[in-house]
This record gives C-alpha cells, sequence and structure tokens, in this order.
C-alpha cells in the first residue's frame, strides 16, 4: 500500500524546498530527500549574493521579481534579515571594455542606479586593486549578500507549519505512472501524487530518465572555492563583491577574512563533488594579478555543483511527454537568488496556473522557461 499525496518534490535544496513552500497550502505535500540532511549538496555550499545585474535576462527578471520576498519576507519566516548590505563592482582590463559596456547596459535594464566607474573611483571601493590592472568598473551599489541557511530554513519551517511532509534518506528507487498517478518507489516504500516536482538538481535528468523522459540536456559544472586570510591592518567587512567582468574570477569578505573563486566551470557528473588543486592555484593567481593581496595559506576550500542547461535559462514547467512530470532545473548559479520567484512560479503552474503577474511583469513568459522551448533538447 503507497501513500497518497497532491503533490511531491523531489529534492531538498532550495529549488525544492522553495516550491514545497508556496504549494504546500495547495494539497497534501511530500518532499523527498536523498542525504540525510537537506542541503546537502550545492545550497548548503552557496555563498550566495543578490544581484539584479548577474545573469541572462530571465534570471535577472526573476531575481528582480522576488525583492519583495527577500526584502519583506512573510510574517515568521525568519528571526533576521534575509538580506545584508556588500554591493557589487564588475572590473575589467582594457581588453574588457567592451564588456563592461555590456555589463553597464544589463545592469541598467533593471537596476537605475548601476553605473560605471572609473579607475580612480575602483581603487578607492576597493583599495587592494592594482590600478595598473583594471580599466574601469561597474558598481552594483545595492546589491545584497543573502543568508542562505535562514532563507533556506525558512522554507523547511513554512511547509511543516503549512501541512507538508519532509522526508530524508528517501531516494527516488524507482518512477513510473500508476493510472493517474506518480508512483514512487522509495527506500521507506512507495508513494503517490497526480504531480511530481523534479527538483533533483544535478540529478534532474537522471530523475527523468527513471521516468523514461528525454533529458533536457543538464550539465552540472564544479564550481570551486577558497578562503583565506584578508591583508594586514585592512578593514574589508565594507568591501563589495568583486567580480571579473567576463567571469574568470572574484572574490568577496566572508566572515573576516577573503571568499575567492577562479569561476570555473568545468563539467561533471552529477556527484559530491570535491576541489582540485589546480582550481584552487588558479584562484589565487588570478585574485593576487589583480589586486594587492598575498595568498599565503588557504585555510578552507571546497567545491560545489551549479547545473546549467544549454541556454543558461531554468527550465520549469510540465514534461510535453509526461502528464504530471513538472521539470524545475537549470538554475545553474543563480538558485538562491531566483528561489521566491521560481518556487512561487512552480506553484502557480503545478496547479494548472498561469505566470503570476508579479512575475510576468517583469517580462517572464511560461514559454521562456518551459521544457518544450526550441533548442532544448536533441529530440
Amino acid at each position: 500500500m503507497s501513500d497518497g499525496y497532491d503533490f511531491i518534490v523531489v529534492g531538498g535544496g532550495i529549488a525544492g524546498v522553495s516550491a514545497g513552500y508556496f504549494l504546500a497550502p495547495h494539497g497534501r505535500l511530500l518532499l523527498l530527500e536523498r542525504e540525510s540532511a537537506l542541503a546537502y549538496h550545492t545550497t548548503g555550499r552557496s555563498a550566495a549574493i543578490y544581484t539584479q545585474a548577474y545573469g541572462n535576462a530571465a534570471v535577472r527578471a526573476l531575481t528582480v521579481a522576488g525583492h519583495d520576498f527577500f526584502t519583506t519576507p512573510p510574517e515568521g519566516f525568519s528571526d533576521h534579515a534575509l538580506l545584508g548590505p556588500r554591493g557589487a563592482l564588475f572590473i575589467g582590463r582594457d581588453d574588457q571594455r567592451e564588456a563592461l559596456d555590456r555589463a553597464e547596459a544589463e545592469g541598467r535594464q533593471f537596476v537605475d542606479t548601476v553605473r560605471r566607474v572609473d579607475v580612480a573611483e575602483a581603487c578607492a571601493i576597493l583599495p587592494v586593486l592594482r590600478p595598473d590592472y583594471v580599466a574601469g568598473a561597474v558598481l552594483e551599489p545595492d546589491a545584497m549578500d543573502i543568508d542562505v541557511h535562514a532563507l533556506h530554513q525558512g522554507f523547511v519551517r513554512g511547509i511543516r507549519a503549512r501541512g507538508g511532509t519532509i522526508r530524508t534518506e528517501a531516494a527516488v528507487l524507482a518512477l513510473g505512472r500508476d493510472g493517474a498517478d506518480w508512483s514512487v518507489e522509495t527506500p521507506g516504500g512507495a508513494c503517490t501524487a497526480p504531480v511530481v516536482i523534479n527538483a533533483a538538481g544535478a540529478w534532474c535528468d537522471e530523475l527523468a530518465a527513471m521516468a523514461g523522459l528525454d533529458p533536457v540536456g543538464l550539465v552540472p559544472k564544479r564550481r570551486t572555492a577558497v578562503v583565506f586570510d584578508a591583508p594586514p591592518g585592512l578593514d574589508i567587512d565594507a568591501w563589495p563583491l568583486t567580480i571579473d567582468v567576463d567571469e574568470e574570477f572574484y572574490f568577496k569578505p566572508e566572515a573576516g577574512k577573503v571568499m575567492g573563486s577562479p569561476a570555473d566551470e568545468t563539467p561533471m557528473p552529477p556527484c559530491d563533488v570535491q576541489p582540485e588543486e589546480l582550481e584552487i592555484a588558479i584562484a589565487i593567481d588570478r585574485i593576487q594579478t589583480a589586486t594587492t593581496m598575498t595568498v599565503d595559506r588557504v585555510s578552507h576550500h571546497w567545491a560545489g555543483l551549479r547545473s546549467f542547461v544549454a541556454d543558461k535559462t531554468p527550465v520549469v514547467g510540465f514534461d510535453p511527454a509526461a502528464p504530471g512530470f513538472f521539470w524545475l532545473a537549470g538554475q545553474g548559479g543563480y538558485g538562491i537568488q531566483t528561489a521566491p520567484a521560481l518556487g512561487r512560479l512552480t506553484a502557480d503552474l503545478a496547479r494548472g496556473g498561469d505566470v503570476p503577474a508579479e512575475i510576468g511583469d517583469f517580462g517572464v513568459t511560461a514559454a521562456d522557461l518551459s521544457p518544450a522551448r526550441a533548442g532544448l533538447r536533441k529530440s
């Protein structure tokens, strides 16, 4: 005998819990997580920032659409603010001036405070920048740090408060149709629902294969992070997130130290990914080349997977080949900042509705995100 639900969400990262949060008031909801703890993989390894000038047009629109949730979350969602002041500085060399032009124009599409700064101002904002390296920058003063743990836990508490059920150590062993429902086999037994939300992160294509469906071409890519001591005698708390305008590296303050990355995107199979020594060395070299900082010792390092499809736009919607199979995949490196909008969007579309006005007003359509959109699948 199986347990019956209205919605089964597969995946306990930020995508799954945000969808579960918005779906729970509308029916019996079960969230399944294969690991012993939620957010073990990408979400739990993310040092996220809320920036409206980062990503393609669809990502930026989804980020902007979630702004009110971040700044004014529902009552009881979190005991403290989800966002904290940070700012973002997109820097470029002389050979990257065109990229700076694009970053300024694209950033100002949604954020009128985005502006170009010259070398002197960039170095005043970030004193460790080498003036002979940087030719200019684009500043997004309103970019904010995201408290990833508070955001994730707010969604988790909300699911339970709204009557939803969460099961860990509940890997999907089999998935198939059972009449009008989907039957999901787990180590704890079978459960059924007419709608299954595929929010399995890097494993989304593998879950679809269990259901006999074509993949959407999801490619998990490793992203490496390192932490090292700040330069002695400098107060780094007010430093912005500093990003190479072509995303060749970035760094920002992190709990009194500096967290940096080579912004690597190495294709990997879905796995418990670990950092490579080469990528750690590349991160250090690029940061030392652009700044006066010297990295004598890395105090901590890790890696996570960011999963993309070909057009780097999230895949959200029902699979045209399988009634009730709903994709929530391919968020890339933008899953945290787009979570409120994508969770709300998933809840509306999964219940047969349309894109809600507060998201559609920013130009996002169901067709833009659909798994049936042109060029997404080879078949």
